[in-house]
């Protein structure tokens, strides 16, 4: 029974890599082949290769032919040996002569002699052919030669030889896990069912694999569902598959389903079973599903690994499950497996975000006594709480135990930086230098902060030039708080240079800083330093809002240069940032600048089918510029919708639309617009009066 294979689609072609040459030899092999000429003027190795040929003359047997193959390492002379001895008469090559300079040619790289030669072999029907081919799918699989392994199976095929399932299993698996492309898998799988050849579950397997590797998740799904008709039932090995697949494609409520539809038809995990799955489970937080499988691998008697175990603590700690997380660490210990230092600092860190500080430091001194991270986890949550002297307590006695590094210091440090004052980090760094623990990046990072505090801020860039100096990268917080300073005491140059030094370094600024650097340089009026600024966020990785753009965009028009309001537009868009109510009051104004009316109306639609209202001065340009080019009926209907907006239209505006609309002969809507303006107590201007006035003499003369 062939396959259905119905939800993907099979191309009648080779993938690029596996197209075959359009020609091959001759079953009359001898009668087609040419040597070189002698005259060859650069034949590799010509005294080796005549030797070899004067050598053969005499003893040309199959068994000396491989020989003299496997010792000539120059490709071209062991072709040309190969080529000379089937002109040779009473001499035939076999399978095994093929077979040796077949495999030669594919390790080498060298398709195109091997294409020819594998599919002659396929055709000439020698004795122990099949096997040959079979063995050279083999030795290039085994060699990672997967292309190569491709030809063979389609020569082979040609030929018309079937290889056998296990063949197909066994390059279909290396396919997957060397991560070649999907075409490749499914080339090989319908050279398979092409030549009738059933599948096995570790087939299906291997085709399920590379279906959820690339996001194919419905299709995996549906091959899933359909083993049974193909007459292969789903393994330990499938179910791992597929419920890996469906987690990492953030499926996980999926995955659950199908765990429970495997228990339920009693397949049995096995170790690589949970030692896969389970730590996806607990990488999603899906608590109940990781104990789940944790207790069901106790059942069986399975013992689990540091990875599992590692992640089942993490999980548990997550959720401040700590007495059960330090159960299995205890357990983890007495079956001899080796915790990992993580597990120690998952389950401190619990501790300190339930508050429970006296069960810390119990844990600490009962499992952790010379490692230093747990330590520091417990001595971060002292600082992270204010516990100032349990914190210098837990530090001197790290330094008694001599697992005090550096990163312990500058944790202690920072915080005094931060809460206390410079003098006493000072005082601190004193006694760090004292205990022989030279300071690094993080603690003149923390005197950064700290003397920014302060309002330091000369202080605060001096040290940052001896970082700068030394190559060292500060962390964010820290170029941050150095950058707020100097806007604000009006360094821009400086708080620039500062913001460059980090860009460069791969340094994030955070977002309310950076836009504050850039209102600074828009207020000092250097709007082209701000433009390139915005330009190097991107390329440092910084993120940009619409308050970055809508800051350069009102300087720009403040600068007269309205035109270059669209570009800055233009990247706003291309970045995703919306485009929020100061952006477009921006936009209308600078196109009311350069009398670009149709824009006018179309910025202000767009706003209004928003939900968004423009302010009193950006309606009064728009409304001006229109005015202006005779253009207001373009937004007749849209003045309906604010018309009852006193902040928005004042009676100024009003005068202004009654003129231009009567002036555009719309005068049905202008007397309407008056009789408004006066039922709100608002007396026309003089422009207005004269004009409704003068109409309506003329409309009672004979």
């Amino acid at each position: 029974m062939l396959l259905k294979f119905s939800t993907l689609k099979f191309s009648n072609k080779l993938p690029p890599c596996l197209d075959l040459p359009g020609r091959y030899f001759s079953i009359a092999y001898a009668n087609t082949l040419q040597l070189k000429p002698e005259t060859d003027p650069t034949p590799p190795y010509l005294d080796d290769f005549e030797a070899k040929i004067r050598f053969l003359t005499n003893n040309l047997y199959p068994d000396n032919l491989i020989r003299v193959l496997d010792n000539t390492h120059d490709m071209n002379s062991a072709v040309k040996i190969f080529k000379w001895a089937a002109l040779q008469k009473r001499f035939n090559h076999t399978a095994d002569t093929y077979y040796h300079v077949i495999l030669k040619l594919g390790l080498a790289g060298n398709i195109k002699e091997m294409d020819h030669l594998c599919l002659n072999l396929a055709r000439d029907k020698c004795v122990g052919t099949e096997e040959g081919l079979a063995s050279l799918i083999d030795s290039f699989v085994r060699h990672s030669k997967l292309n190569e392994a491709i030809r063979v199976v389609v020569n082979m095929t040609l030929g018309g030889y079937n290889p056998s399932i296990n063949i197909f299993n066994d390059l279909l698996g290396a396919l997957v896990k060397e991560k070649k492309d999907f075409q490749h898998v499914l080339f090989v799988y319908k050279e398979m069912v092409k030549v009738g050849v059933l599948p096995t579950v570790d087939t299906l397997n291997s085709l399920l694999e590379v279906l959820f590797e690339t996001n194919r998740v419905e299709a995996g799904l549906d091959q899933f569902r359909r083993m049974r008709k193909k007459g292969c039932s789903p393994n330990v090995r499938t179910f791992e598959i597929v419920i890996k697949g469906l987690i990492l494609n953030s499926r996980v409520d999926d995955a659950v389903l199908i765990l429970h539809e495997m228990l339920e038809i009693g397949c049995q995990p096995d170790l690589s079973f949970f030692t896969c799955t389970l730590p996806l489970f607990c990488q999603e937080n899906r608590l109940e599903d990781g104990v789940h499988l944790f207790r069901l691998m106790r059942a069986l008697n399975l013992v689990p690994d540091s990875l599992i175990c590692r992640n089942l603590i993490r999980c548990l700690c997550m959720n401040l499950l700590l007495d059960d997380a330090s159960d299995i660490l205890e357990e983890m210990i007495e079956i001899g497996e080796i915790p990992p230092v993580d597990s120690f600092v998952d389950i401190v860190n619990g501790f300190c975000e339930g508050n429970r500080y006296s069960e810390a430091i119990h844990f600490l001194e009962n499992n952790c006594g010379n490692l230093s991270s747990p330590h520091k986890a417990l001595l971060g949550g002292f600082c992270k709480t204010g516990k100032f002297f349990l914190g210098k307590s837990l530090l001197e006695k790290m330094s008694e135990r001599g697992i005090a590094d550096c990163d312990s210091w500058n944790i202690f440090i920072r915080w005094i930086c931060e809460n206390m004052g410079i003098d006493k980090a000072y005082e601190l760094l004193g006694r760090m230098i004292v205990q022989s623990v030279v300071p690094d990046c993080g603690t003149y990072a923390a005197l950064v902060v700290g003397t920014c505090k302060l309002n330091k801020y000369e202080d605060a860039l001096e040290l940052f030039y001896y970082t700068h100096s030394k190559l060292w990268v500060l962390d964010p917080i820290c170029y941050s708080r150095l950058v707020e300073g100097l806007c604000r005491v009006e360094k821009i140059k400086e708080a620039v240079e500062v913001y460059y030094n980090m860009s460069k370094s791969g340094c994030l600024l955070e977002v309310t800083t950076f836009n504050m650097l850039i209102k600074a340089l828009c207020d000092v009026r250097k709007v082209d330093a701000a433009v390139k600024l915005r330009s190097l966020a991107y390329c440092s990785g910084t993120s940009c809002t619409s308050l970055t753009y809508t800051t350069i965009m009102l300087a720009l028009l403040k600068s007269e240069r309205a035109k270059d309001v669209l570009v800055m537009l233009s990247q706003m868009l291309i970045w995703g940032c919306t485009v929020n109510l100061e952006a477009y009051c921006i936009l209308i104004r600078s196109m009311s600048a350069l009398n670009r009316f149709r824009y006018c109306a179309l910025f202000f639609k767009l706003m209004l089918n928003e939900g968004l209202l423009p302010d009193s001065e950006t309606m009064h340009d728009l409304l001006y510029c229109l005015s202006n080019h005779f253009q207001l009926h373009l937004v007749l209907t849209d003045i309906d919708k604010i018309i009852s907006r006193r902040e928005i239209l004042d009676s100024a505006i009003f005068n202004l639309l009654i003129n231009g609309l009567w002036k555009e002969g719309c005068k049905s809507e202008a007397r309407l617009l008056l009789d408004l303006m006066l039922e709100r107590g608002w007396v026309p201007n003089a422009t207005t009066h004269t004009l409704l006035i003068g109409s309506n003499v003329n409309k009672v003369m004979p």
